[in-house]
């Protein structure tokens, strides 16, 4: 069932999109080489209490930290590690963020260092594949308005898309109905509606598309060792347009 969310509600998540989006600044300036993803992890945690909130996903299904880190051929659900970032490296860290009952869904990808032509240019599209995207999601289109957006751009400049991980409806829990894919047919699917709130979070690939888990059952990265990149954002379906709760300005 999708929850529709009341001008009130949206405004609760707004806020708590809005400190997610800051913690992410506040991230983008830590990025370097030498710089460990368990640091940003530590500094995550500590940030969200400091302003009266939570990460969201610590704890949940068991998992163990306040941030997903995935670098370089992580697709998504990296751990934080000691292991230090190098020159060339990109991670995408990825949080949810609880404050007062209301959450946000964000992540990132960040370049470490200069990175390659190859991967500055997967960042790029990857990032391009989410706005177009959004500027799908309004009200009387269908949600694989929203996939095939990603799809028909990601692969028309030679990258792939990710099938086995979605954007999905976001409220007082993490995952509510609707899932959204991002891949698809035009004009397939439910319809947008007002009061909706869901993620969107492409996942691109240099190479194949395909996926493999590792042994921590968590983490997945592509199966040929290819680079891979995120960038997501939580969306209001309102009557103006789609609201952007998790922007950085």
């Amino acid at each position: 069932m999708i929850i529709l969310k009341s001008t009130r509600e949206i405004e609760l998540m707004r806020k708590a999109g809005q400190l997610l989006a800051n913690c992410h600044k506040e991230i983008a300036s830590m990025i370097k080489p030498g710089v460990t993803t368990l640091e940003i992890d530590t500094f995550v945690d500590a940030y969200l209490a400091k302003h009266g909130a939570k990460p969201e996903q610590k704890g949940y299904k068991g998992y163990q930290y306040a941030t997903c880190a995935s670098i370089n051929d992580e697709i998504c659900h990296g751990f934080p590690r000691k292991q230090p970032l190098k020159t060339g490296d990109i991670v995408t860290i990825d949080m949810v963020v609880n404050l007062n009952g209301a959450l946000a869904d964000s992540a990132w990808t960040y370049p470490v260092g200069e990175v390659s032509k190859e991967a500055s240019r997967l960042l790029e599209v990857t990032e391009e594949a989410l706005n177009k995207a959004i500027e799908q999601s309004v009200i009387g289109n269908r949600v694989g308005d929203i996939g095939h957006a990603i799809q028909s751009y990601v692969e028309a400049e030679g990258l792939s898309v990710v099938r086995d991980f979605t954007g999905h409806g976001i409220g007082e829990t993490i995952h509510e109905a609707p899932t959204i894919l991002h891949y698809g047919e035009p004009n397939k699917g439910i319809r947008i509606k007002e009061g909706m709130v869901f993620t969107i979070e492409p996942m691109v690939n240099i190479g194949s598309w395909k996926s493999k888990m590792d042994d921590n059952r968590w983490t997945a990265r592509t199966i040929d060792g290819s680079l891979s990149a995120q960038y997501e954002h939580t969306i209001a379906i309102t009557k103006d347009g789609p609201m952007i709760l998790t922007k950085q300005a």
